[in-house]
């Protein structure tokens, strides 16, 4: 629903430099926060938006997600230039991720039917995610819950909205404790760093804390290249068995 929202809000001021006559180069939304207020049920949903600011470097666009009279989703869509082709000054990403394979090794099977996680993730017909069960399975060996992954959508390269989809692709890093329940969204905020170069991405999501009532999720992703992609935090609600 995130990137769902992102991806309206760059529309939205596409659309509106286009009226204005503006050259101004297309925008990335490099930030959202999304506050989740109730979760819709299948059916028609409605996405409203509306332009804060557009500026020289940032636009600021207001995006909802509406089923009926109620908003479902509240998004501020931050859009600007993300870096692409430079190097960064300094990087600190952590090795649980970069030292996994560019590509999922042949043992790492894809989500799909018959798959342990096919009941619960409901988007493979679209997208090859290739979970490693080893890291959602017992902590005695890591000491701290990590989950790793590859993604990349069927039939296309990445883009920076399925890059915004990874900040937000894992089960509930509370697997690896047990507690297998839906942990609602409460809070989500994703940064678009750079653009995804052609191939998988890999995605690590981890926590500082899991409480008895509240837990924070992040999602780190590099592309094929191991550049930074996407940061995401979330604050969720512990799945209740």
């Amino acid at each position: 629903m995130l990137a769902l929202l992102a991806g309206a809000a760059r529309e939205s001021l596409t659309d509106g430099l286009r009226t204005s006559g503006s050259s101004a180069s297309r925008r990335e939304p490099i930030a959202v926060s999304a506050s989740y207020l109730f979760a819709p049920s299948p059916g028609d949903m409605q996405v409203r938006t509306s332009v804060r600011k557009h500026g020289k470097q940032i636009s600021l666009v207001d995006a909802e997600l509406i089923q009926g009279d109620r908003t479902a989703v509240h998004a501020v869509v931050t859009l600007g230039t993300p870096e692409q082709h430079v190097g960064p000054l300094l990087t600190a990403l952590p090795p649980a991720l970069t030292q996994l394979p560019a590509e999922p090794p042949p043992g790492v099977a894809p989500i799909a039917e018959g798959h342990p996680m096919g009941e619960i993730f409901h988007l493979f017909g679209g997208l090859d995610v290739r979970p490693s069960l080893r890291s959602m399975s017992d902590l005695s060996e890591r000491g701290k819950p990590e989950i790793v992954l590859w993604a990349r959508p069927r039939d296309m390269a990445p883009d920076g909205l399925f890059a915004l989809v990874c900040g937000d692709i894992s089960v509930p890093v509370t697997f690896p404790l047990g507690r297998f329940g839906w942990a609602p969204t409460v809070q989500l905020t994703t940064y678009l760093r750079t653009l995804p170069a052609d191939g998988w991405l890999r995605v690590l999501c981890s926590t500082n804390q899991i409480g008895q009532h509240w837990f924070d999720s992040e999602h780190t992703v590099i592309d094929s290249e191991g550049a930074l992609v996407v940061q995401s935090r979330q604050l969720a609600m512990v799945p209740v068995n």
